[in-house]
């Protein structure tokens, strides 16, 4: 269901377009790009105050590309900037190098703060970065595989696939009522009552 029509009148001011796409390569591993793309709706006096900045004149036009193994583990990392909106940005591009080695399946964006944090990186690096992780985990199937005993790992870690839902009772119903116990990112069985 789309949202519902405006009843007031309004006027575009900021598109900001994020793009996530993921390719298997014929080595095993995986590419996951992400793009994001900041433009104006209207025409703006640049902050500088050298000139108007055009209607769809990128001011932010970023590209990232990781490159992950089965297990989300990140082997390699590539970043550009096609447009940026001050001279100093591409300096954050070489901090990009320190999530070599760092996993998206935990602790991704605490890696993502450990290393890119601050003046280290940039904000819209570390934007796209973050929410590359749910394309990793939406293409690559493989990295949710777990004993048979085991739920899958989306299980229990949103409204749509908890536990006590009706998505799990239909898919997974030898699930229904697991729950993640205080500090435990592994679900467990529901604790059952002792007979009397």
């Amino acid at each position: 269901m789309p949202l519902s029509t405006p009843t007031v009148a309004r006027t575009p001011q900021h598109i900001r377009q994020v793009n996530f796409r993921s390719y298997e390569r014929a080595d095993g591993l995986w590419d996951i790009e992400g793009e994001l793309l900041d433009t104006k709706a209207i025409d703006l006096p640049r902050p500088n105050g050298e000139g108007i900045r055009k209607a769809g004149d990128p001011i932010h036009h970023m590209h990232i590309r990781v490159t992950v193994n089965t297990q989300l583990v990140v082997q390699a990392i590539e970043a550009a900037m096609e447009a940026h909106p001050v001279q100093g940005c591409p300096a954050a591009l070489d901090a990009m190098q320190r999530m070599v080695g760092c996993s998206m399946a935990r602790g991704w964006r605490k890696s993502i703060d450990a290393n890119l944090a601050g003046v280290a990186g940039c904000t819209h690096m570390r934007e796209l970065l973050q929410n590359m992780a749910t394309a990793a985990f939406q293409s690559i199937v493989s990295a949710f595989h777990t004993a048979p005993d085991q739920p899958p790992a989306y299980l229990g870690r949103c409204t749509g696939w908890s536990f006590n839902g009706t998505a799990v009772a239909q898919y997974h119903p030898q699930f229904v009522g697991w729950i993640f116990p205080e500090g435990k990112s592994a679900a467990q069985p529901p604790v059952q009552a002792e007979k009397v």
